[in-house]
């Protein structure tokens, strides 16, 4: 994994990249995490490098939802979605996680905050406990941070990011 920049970045937003960073490499089996903001925009990845070498390459061998964090967050929003539309059909309350078990790995999606959301891609042979308990872990410590101007200076930092402007 390669470190995300965070000069010139707030101290939540330094925090929110250190707790994903730790997310990723204190967790056997994590592929690629993405933190979605409710309306399906990326706002922090694991490897903000991979969405840039996704986007020129298009293809060769990959490794997570077509190389990319960005695909994982919209992997992320659109089952946020189905589940949030589930829930209200069934009217049993908001919903707190899912899991989708794969042959070859799993997804994981965990609410954060007012509509965001974590999600997590793990290989096979990841611990899905001690995925969604460490999950569970960075949802506690970042949910209460992930305010609007949080999630916007997130926002500009990975737009800057994927066009090489600075910040």
């Amino acid at each position: 994994m390669t470190a995300p920049s965070t000069f010139g970045l707030s101290s939540e937003a330094r925090n929110l990249h250190w707790l994903l960073t730790n997310l990723v490499e204190e967790v056997p089996g994590i592929l690629s995490v993405a933190v979605v903001s409710s309306d399906g925009l990326l706002l922090l990845s694991s490897d903000p490098s991979r969405n840039t070498e996704a986007r020129e390459a298009g293809g060769g061998k990959r490794t997570g939802p077509r190389g990319s964090a960005a695909d994982l967050a919209t992997v992320v929003s659109g089952i946020g979605s189905l589940t949030i539309g589930t829930s209200k059909l069934m009217d049993f309350g908001p919903v707190k996680h899912t899991m989708v078990t794969m042959d070859e790995g799993s997804l994981f999606v965990m609410s954060i905050s007012d509509g965001s959301l974590l999600g997590v891609h793990g290989s096979a042979e990841c611990d899905m406990s001690v995925v969604a308990y460490h999950m569970a872990l960075f949802v506690g410590r970042a949910g209460h941070v992930l305010t609007p101007e949080l999630r916007s200076e997130l926002r500009k930092n990975l737009e800057s990011e994927s066009t090489g402007s600075p910040r």
